[in-house]
């Protein structure tokens, strides 16, 4: 297996069903914590990642190769995840759900022997992400994800989400607001 995407492309899109595996195997892992961090569950996320490659291998021919096919599966990925989002909401529509997100490696709110009252807060506060953040329509989910989680510049959320660089930033400042509003009473109760 060559050991950059460009060649393993070239080989993928020639029918190496060897070298488009260990391009999946290389990329698998920041899909899954992308399709993570906009479902909010393990499962889902799977599924995406599932979706991910078997979109990106029917589409290998039209790959062009002078392209880096990590951007392009990751442009794919949050493609999947954001159908992923809207068929769920489709599905799940009238029914109310709140899914409890952690963050894998995330540091820690507080001391490590916390408080009762801090362990309550700290649980409150993680009930109020995971329910503001399933508030957000998909695309603002996908922007704040891809901004604040993923660490992505405007302009790259603008390619990947195919707008504008000012549509990228309304789409984040309208999630971080409408996040902000959702979290608001709980930062006037830690005072």
């Amino acid at each position: 297996m060559p050991q950059d995407d460009g060649a393993g492309t070239v080989l993928a899109t020639t029918g190496d069903s060897d070298t488009f595996r260990a391009m999946v195997e290389r990329h698998s892992r920041t899909i899954f914590h992308l399709a993570f961090r906009m479902t909010g569950n393990e499962q889902d996320a799977e599924d995406v990642v599932q979706e991910t490659f078997m979109r990106a291998y029917r589409r290998l021919p039209q790959f062009e190769n002078r392209a880096d096919f990590g951007t392009w599966v990751y442009r794919i990925g949050v493609n999947c995840a954001l159908d992923y989002i809207r068929s769920r909401q489709r599905h799940d529509a009238g029914r109310e759900s709140i899914e409890t997100v952690t963050e894998t490696g995330s540091h820690p709110l507080a001391a490590s022997d916390p408080l009762p009252d801090r362990m309550v807060l700290s649980g409150e506060v993680q009930e109020r992400v995971a329910a503001a953040l399933a508030e957000l329509t998909p695309m603002e989910k996908a922007a704040f994800v891809l901004r604040h989680y993923e660490g992505r510049a405007i302009e790259e959320i603008a390619g990947i989400l195919d707008v504008r660089n000012n549509a990228a930033k309304n789409t984040v400042f309208r999630a971080v607001k409408k996040l902000r509003k959702a979290l608001e009473p709980l930062v006037s109760f830690a005072r």
